[in-house]
């Protein structure tokens, strides 16, 4: 079964990355029979008989438990539901990729429209308290519920707006040179490095370009990702390919006796990966794309070798005016492409959005008007298009409705995951501030890559750091690094 999901990544990948535009509806097929083919094998009574025996072992509890929680969610799960969100997600993806080329929503929202209807249907199967996006929510992270996230929500919020406004009554950092043109292949050139530097294995993965930066595994043999360049703004192939570093280290790091097994493939979703939940898995991307690679310490010692890849575009700037810029905070409309303070308001966006899809109270033809009202209340934005607004985002397109709190979840538990290395690692700074990633690398290893999905986010975070899911670490880093960067003080 882990070898049919990694096939299914694998054809995912391929996709993404080089297949022509012809192959869009074989390749759909080919999903479909795949995702079939593994269905059949968990829903094969001798697996679940085989998943009873393990319960009594010491060694096998753990996965027979979350093999057999799968096996009885899937039988809920009609097989023509499956199959035909299979089908779809390859055709949606096609359709979003071309529609958010041509700025066109109505060229798309007949296929969201079905995908938007198949994932009710899926919410009714897998059964919910609530409200039906609980249970969608619940396969992306495990025991997270709207109730839970209206709190999160509220206190982050607060928090956010408020330092944005004081933000905002501050002179804007230089940012000009950032927009210069950077050549592709230069570019490339600086993400391969700045990735290995961090501990990226190249021997067991490679960097490719997509439409949307993603990090997928095959094994953690095998842990691919991408960028996405653009000649005319450095910062973001840079920090969009450290971000996906994140996540392939995570990938990299399980433990190799959890290769092809139950506690490295997500039965339910039909996925292989060997993160605990997306959430965790998100910790990671953020922890190592802006604690560390948007870090003061980190441009006082890379800045020299990025001036002199650029002498032409950054000649004139100093390298605390690039640690500036590319912190700065601005309301933007991209979300890959927002400072950490404004990151969070993009994620409540999509939350709410989709949860009223999903809950009925919206529907799909009134996505661009209500997207692009919310962008203006909370951000202070006008949305030109749908490129830039409705259309941004890959996710919808792919089925993923209850994987955008998980953005914020991670947010909240990189920032608790890194006090806790701090506290374990007395010269953790000066460490970082060598260029030496081997000692933090290694405790995440050790706490919380190896483990792979052995253990619950909930269980995870409380091994690692004493507590369960707790803002007050997060909101104390971004007030700390903002006031300092801003003068607020």
């Amino acid at each position: 079964m882990n070898d049919l999901l990694c096939v299914l990544n694998l054809l995912t990948w391929d996709a993404r990355t080089q297949m022509p535009p012809g192959g869009e509806q074989t390749r759909a097929q080919q999903l479909a029979t795949v995702s079939a083919l593994a269905r059949a094998r968990a829903l094969d009574p001798a697996f679940e008989q085989a998943a009873q025996e393990a319960r009594g072992d010491p060694a096998q509890a753990v996965a027979a438990a979350q093999a057999l929680e799968a096996v009885q969610a899937m039988r809920r799960v009609p097989e023509a539901l499956t199959r035909e969100l299979a089908l779809l997600k390859s055709g949606a993806q096609a359709a979003w990729a071309q529609a958010r080329a041509q700025s066109d929503f109505a060229a798309f929202a007949p296929m969201l429209t079905r995908m938007v209807q198949l994932n009710r249907e899926l919410a009714e199967a897998l059964g919910y308290g609530d409200h039906p996006y609980d249970a969608l929510l619940n396969l992306y992270e495990p025991g997270l519920t709207g109730a839970a996230l209206t709190p999160l929500f509220a206190r982050l919020r607060t928090h956010h707006v408020a330092l944005l406004r004081r933000v905002q009554a501050q002179p804007a950092p230089r940012t000009d040179f950032l927009r210069r043109h950077y050549p592709a292949a230069e570019q490339r050139g600086l993400c391969l490095s700045a990735a290995q530097t961090f501990g990226y294995d190249l021997t067991r993965g490679r960097l490719d370009e997509s439409a949307h930066p993603f990090e997928i595994s095959f094994t953690r043999q095998d842990v691919r990702i991408t960028t996405r360049i653009q000649e005319n703004f450095l910062s973001g192939a840079l920090f969009g390919t450290l971000h996906e570093t994140g996540h392939a280290l995570y990938e990299q790091g399980v433990s190799p006796d959890l290769t092809r097994t139950v506690l490295a493939s997500d039965l339910l979703g039909l996925y292989a990966v060997g993160g605990s939940s997306y959430g965790t898995h998100e910790s990671q991307s953020r922890l190592w794309e802006n604690r560390i690679g948007r870090s003061q310490a980190y441009w006082a010692l890379h800045y020299p070798a990025l001036q002199a890849r650029f002498p032409e575009q950054l000649g004139d700037v100093s390298a605390a005016e690039f640690h500036r810029a590319v912190n700065e905070v601005r309301p933007s409309l991209i979300r890959v492409e927002a400072d950490e303070l404004t990151y969070d308001l993009h994620i409540m966006l999509r939350v709410e959005l989709e949860r009223d899809l999903i809950g009925g109270q919206l529907e799909v033809a009134g996505l661009p008007e209500a997207w692009n009202a919310r962008m203006k209340a909370d951000l202070g934005l006008d949305v030109p298009d749908d490129r830039r607004g409705v259309l941004q985002d890959i996710h919808w397109s792919s089925g993923l409705f209850g994987s955008f709190p998980t953005y914020t979840v991670g947010n909240v538990m990189a920032s608790q995951f890194y006090e806790a290395a701090a506290q374990a690692l007395p010269d953790l700074g000066a460490q970082l501030g060598r260029g030496d990633y081997a000692p933090l690398r290694e405790w995440l290893t050790g706490q919380i890559y190896r483990h792979g999905r052995s253990l619950v986010p909930h269980d995870l975070l409380v091994r690692a750091t004493g507590r369960g899911l707790d803002p007050e670490p997060y909101l104390r880093y971004l007030s700390g690094k903002y006031e300092d960067l801003y003068g607020l003080n």
